[in-house]
């Protein structure tokens, strides 16, 4: 090495291919956490928007409800009149797998009023009601969580 003759240049193309691949490992975990849930949070969406439109037959059907849950006992839990009805709008809070569970439990704000009223509407937003389903992920049917 002289001064007309300077030290060769460090090779980059080792460094750039070390940090693409970190930024698409990041971005392959970044994306599976926002859509791990995404296929029952769908299916609780179909469900909620049929309980808007007051398809309630719709909605038992999307239950995909066992012998002994019927659909007097469904009306009695969403119908117009039900515990949680009438449902005319909902936001979907979080969804989390219980561990050992193989379904994703739901968690949604239910209200008797459209749109959704603020948290600074007292008077509304106190019968907002937070209820909790659970979606089976091999068929997506509901039910509620386990006492």
């Amino acid at each position: 090495m002289s001064l007309l003759n300077p030290p060769a240049k460090p090779d980059k193309s080792r460094a750039m291919a070390f940090t693409i691949a970190a930024l698409a490992v990041v971005a392959i975990v970044v994306l599976w956490y926002t859509f791990r849930y995404y296929p029952e949070k769908k299916a609780a969406e179909r469900f909620f928007d049929a309980l808007i439109a007051g398809d309630t037959t719709k909605a038992y059907e999307l239950w995909k409800p066992g012998p002994s849950y019927t659909m007097k006992d469904f009306l009695a839990d969403w119908g117009p009149q039900g515990y949680y009805g009438p449902v005319k709008s909902y936001r979907i809070v979080r969804a989390k797998a219980p561990s050992g569970s193989n379904a994703v439990a739901i968690s949604a704000e239910v209200s008797p009023f459209s749109p959704m009223p603020d948290a600074s509407d007292t008077e509304k937003s106190r019968k907002t009601k937070v209820v909790e389903v659970w979606v089976l992920a091999s068929d997506k049917s509901f039910s509620f969580p386990v006492p």
